[in-house]
């Protein structure tokens, strides 16, 4: 049985998402790295965090939309590791879907990706998580909220992982704890918002600048760790965004 604390990240290879499994790994976890197409970067993180502390990391391949993969991710990793404490829903879909022009493929994408899966997930890994009294932190966006215009298939995938967050928080408690991270503007995405849009978004953000992946990637930290009395919350890490949205 693995000593250390063992936390699953998915999309955990690049991006925030390898900010996360290296500020956990620092913090003391043993660390799963999920990944789909970035298997290059998904073994340099490991040989990275291996060479660091041996045997502390490995990776799992998986589409997350096929129905099969969060059931065989989850036994996987916990055959691996003996044990699981964390899971830390991080893996996303992100592209405009403007009214007219959008699909019933973009519709099962994005919802597959940010809604779907990570209940899958956590319906899996709950039996160890309730074994560990461990945690859940899903990863999802201050559009969830107050929709993001020409987004409206993500902007509703991310308000159905809000309330998953609140569902999943009353029905695993008291074992297990289920939180949220709304990030801000903390890296451009790679495909989606022009480059131009970004100085309008910090101009609108109250402290003034993006944030970077560590602020996201310590805010998981501490509703994995340290929050012991916190659950069903969404924790906004995007330097006031939500004030000005």
């Amino acid at each position: 049985m693995n000593k250390q604390p063992v936390v699953l990240v998915t999309g955990g290879a690049r991006r925030v998402g390898a900010a996360i499994v290296r500020h956990l790994h620092a913090s003391g976890c043993d660390v799963a790295i999920h990944y789909r197409q970035s298997a290059d970067e998904a073994k340099a993180l490991s040989q990275e965090l291996n060479a660091a502390r041996p045997e502390s990391a490995a990776i799992f391949a998986g589409a997350l939309e096929d129905d099969a993969t969060p059931d065989i991710l989850i036994a996987s990793v916990t055959d691996r590791f003996g044990r699981l404490d964390g899971l830390v829903n991080n893996a996303s879909a992100f592209y405009p879907t403007p009214i007219g022009d959008t699909t019933a493929a973009h519709w099962n994408d994005l919802f597959a990706a940010n809604a779907r899966a990570p209940f899958f997930l956590a319906q899996a890994a709950t039996p160890a998580l309730r074994k560990a009294r461990g945690s859940i932190v899903n990863i999802v966006d201050i559009y969830a909220e107050r929709p993001l215009a020409g987004h409206a298939v993500y902007s509703m995938a991310k308000a159905a992982l809000n309330m998953l967050t609140q569902a999943l928080a009353k029905d695993l408690a008291p074992d297990v704890r289920v939180n949220a991270v709304a990030p801000g503007a903390i890296l451009w995405p790679e495909s989606g918002k022009p480059e131009e849009a970004a100085d309008a978004l910090i101009a609108k953000t109250p402290l003034g600048r993006k944030g970077e992946p560590t602020d996201v990637a310590e805010a998981v930290r501490w509703l994995l760790m340290d929050a012991h009395y916190t659950t069903g919350q969404v924790i906004r890490v995007d330097g006031g965004r939500a004030l000005n949205i």
